[in-house]
C-alpha cells in the first residue's frame, strides 16, 4: 500500500505544492537536512493597531495548511510564529476605540507604551490588541506561538541583527533609497530611534552612525543631538528593513503575504541577503474584493468581518473559502456564504465516499481538518434550510425541526450536531438577508397554465415521493410549456412561490417541505392568496 508520504509527494493541491518547494530548501524529500536552529519556522505577521480581521484568519489558516502538508512529507520539526509588530509608533487614533482623547496624547509612542483605552485589564493598548489576537486564534484551534516585537527588541533577541544592519548601513540604504520619493529619500534612515525623553518612535534623519560602538546619532524632539545604542529596544527599524531583519534574526523559512506586498517582499529579500541570511519561501495571495469588485479596505468598511461570517455560517466554510484559489481575486460578501457552506458539505460527502487515498489528499476538507475530517455531514443542505425558513416564514428552530425530522426520520439536534449548527446559521441569514428582500409576484397566463399542470402532476404522486421523482415532474412540466428555456421556468417558480430570484433544487425542497404542503403553496399562488405567511 502506498504510504501517505508517497502520496503527498505527488499531491497537486496547492499546500502540497508549497510544501514541496519548502522541502527543497532543506535538500529535497530523500534526505532533508534540518536547519541549524533545529526546526522549520513558519511565520505570519500582524499589525496590532487594529483588531484581528478576516485577512488575519486567511493568512494563518493558509500557512497552517502548508505546514500540515509539510509534516506529511518530512520528519523535520516545525513551529509557527504569529508575530505582532507592536513596537510600531501609533500614527493616528483609530476611529473604533474609546478614550480617543487620551490615546491622542500618546501618538508616536509604541503601541505597548500607550495605556489601554478599553479598560485597566491590560498593560497597554498593544497588550490589549495582542490578547484579542491570541483569543481570536485560539478560538479556531490554531497551533502557534505568539511573538511580540516589543519583547524581542527589549530582550535583546534582535541585537545581533540590528548591529548587522548598522554594519551594512550603506548597502541597506542603497536598496531602500530607490524605492522612495525625493522628499522621503532626503531624510530616510532604516533606524527609528525611540526618544529617550518622550518615548516616541522618531522618524528623523540620522546625523551619524558608529558601527563599532553600535550607536546612532540623531536630534531628539528638543533638538539636542543624542547618541544612542541601536540595541536593547532603544530603536526599531522601518518596516521593510524590519521585515528583513526579522527573517534574518529568526531564520524564518516560510511566510506568505498579499499581492500588494510583492515589491516589498523583493526589497526585504534583498536586505536579508545583505545581512547574510536567506529570504523565506512563500507565495503572494490575491486580495479580496467586495460585491462591486472593489478592493476590500478596513478604512472603507466594505467586505465582511470574521464575526459577520461566523454569525451566518460555520468556520469550516470560511476555511474552505480561504483554501480555494488563493491566487485568484475573489469577491467576499454576504451572498457567497450559502454556496461556501454547501460546497463544504459536498466536499465532506465526497471525502467520506472516496476510496482512493490519493484523491482524499486533494479534497479541501483534508486540509481544513488536518487529514481527519469529522464523520457525518448533514442530511439537509444549507440552501434547503434557508428556503425552508423562507417558505415557513419562521425563525423558530422547533418549527423547522418538525419539517426536518419528517424528511430525515430520526434526525434530532442531538444526533445531527452539524445540522443543528447550520439551522441556527440559516435562521440568522434568513432573518437578516432573505426576509427583508422577499418579493412575490403573480403568475402570468403561461405560468398559470404550467402551475396548474404541475399541481396535477404532484397530486398524482404519493405523499412519500422522493426528491428525484418530484424533480423529474417539475422538469417535464417545464418542457411541455412555451418557456424560453427551463431556467425561465425555474426562475418563475422561485419568484412566484418563494419570493426570490434564485432558489434550491425544487424536488429536494418539496420533499423536505412536504408534498402536500407544496401542493397547498401552488394552490394559494393560483388563487392569488398571499404567500408571505405560507
Amino acid at each position: 500500500m502506498t504510504s501517505e508520504r508517497d502520496l503527498a509527494a505527488e499531491a497537486r493541491a496547492w499546500p502540497f505544492e508549497e510544501a514541496r518547494k519548502l522541502l527543497q530548501r532543506f535538500g529535497g524529500p530523500d534526505a532533508p537536512r534540518p536547519p541549524e536552529k533545529g526546526y522549520v519556522l513558519f511565520e505570519t505577521g500582524y499589525g496590532p493597531s487594529g483588531l484581528p480581521h478576516i485577512g488575519t484568519f486567511g493568512e494563518v489558516v493558509r500557512t497552517t495548511m502548508v505546514r500540515q502538508a509539510f509534516t506529511r512529507m518530512s520528519d523535520l520539526p516545525t513551529r509557527l510564529f504569529c508575530f505582532s509588530d507592536d513596537m510600531d509608533g501609533l500614527r493616528k487614533v483609530p476611529d473604533n476605540i474609546p478614550n480617543q482623547e487620551m490615546v491622542a496624547q500618546h501618538l508616536g509612542k509604541p503601541l505597548t507604551a500607550i495605556p489601554d483605552p478599553f479598560s485597566n485589564e491590560h498593560e497597554s493598548f498593544g497588550h490589549h490588541n495582542n490578547a484579542r489576537l491570541r483569543r481570536f486564534l485560539d478560538e479556531f484551534g490554531f497551533d502557534y506561538e505568539f511573538q511580540s516585537a516589543t519583547e524581542l527588541y527589549k530582550a535583546g533577541r534582535f541585537d545581533q541583527a540590528l548591529l548587522r544592519v548598522l554594519e551594512r548601513y550603506d548597502e541597506v540604504m542603497a536598496v531602500m533609497l530607490p524605492t522612495l520619493g525625493p522628499e522621503r529619500r532626503a531624510t530616510y534612515s532604516p533606524f527609528l530611534p525611540v526618544s529617550p525623553t518622550t518615548g516616541r518612535v522618531l522618524q528623523v534623519p540620522l546625523t551619524g552612525t558608529d558601527p563599532e560602538a553600535g550607536t546612532i546619532r540623531f536630534r531628539d524632539e528638543d533638538d539636542k543631538e543624542v547618541e544612542q545604542p541601536v540595541t536593547g529596544g532603544r530603536c526599531k527599524l522601518q518596516w521593510r528593513p524590519d521585515w528583513a531583519m526579522r527573517w534574518y534574526a529568526l531564520d524564518v523559512d516560510y511566510e506568505m503575504s498579499g499581492k500588494d506586498l510583492i515589491d516589498s517582499v523583493k526589497v526585504s529579500g534583498r536586505i536579508t541577503k545583505i545581512l547574510g541570511g536567506r529570504p523565506p519561501e512563500g507565495f503572494n495571495y490575491e486580495l479580496f474584493l467586495d460585491e462591486n469588485a472593489e478592493k476590500i479596505s478596513k478604512s472603507k468598511g466594505n467586505g465582511l468581518s470574521v464575526e459577520e461570517w461566523l454569525r451566518y455560517a460555520p468556520s469550516e466554510s470560511l476555511a474552505l473559502f480561504m483554501f480555494q484559489k488563493p491566487r485568484a481575486a475573489k469577491r467576499l460578501y454576504f451572498d457567497v456564504i450559502p454556496r461556501a457552506v454547501d460546497d463544504y458539505l459536498a466536499f465532506g460527502e465526497r471525502f467520506a465516499a472516496e476510496a482512493e487515498p490519493a484523491k482524499r489528499l486533494e479534497n479541501p476538507v483534508w486540509h481544513i481538518h488536518d487529514g481527519a475530517p469529522p464523520a457525518g455531514g448533514s442530511p439537509v443542505s444549507f440552501a434547503l434550510l434557508l428556503n425552508l425558513a423562507s417558505v415557513c416564514n419562521s425563525e423558530d428552530p422547533a418549527v423547522l425541526w418538525g419539517f426536518i425530522s419528517r424528511y430525515a426520520p430520526g434526525a434530532t439536534a442531538e444526533s445531527e450536531p452539524l445540522l443543528d449548527r447550520l439551522l441556527g446559521h440559516a435562521i440568522a441569514y434568513y432573518r437578516d438577508f432573505v426576509k427583508p428582500n422577499k418579493v412575490y409576484r403573480a403568475a402570468d397566463e403561461i405560468e398559470r397554465q404550467a402551475l396548474e399542470d404541475l399541481l396535477a402532476a404532484l397530486e398524482a404522486l404519493p405523499d412519500d415521493a422522493g426528491g428525484e421523482t418530484i424533480q423529474t415532474e417539475v422538469y417535464e412540466v417545464g418542457k411541455r410549456h412555451p418557456f424560453a428555456d427551463l431556467r425561465a421556468w425555474f426562475k418563475a417558480l422561485y419568484e412566484i412561490l418563494l419570493g426570490q430570484e434564485q432558489g434550491p433544487r425544487l424536488g429536494s425542497f418539496m420533499a423536505l417541505y412536504g408534498l402536500e404542503e407544496s401542493r397547498v403553496l401552488i394552490r394559494k399562488a393560483l388563487a392569488g392568496e398571499s404567500l408571505s405567511a405560507a
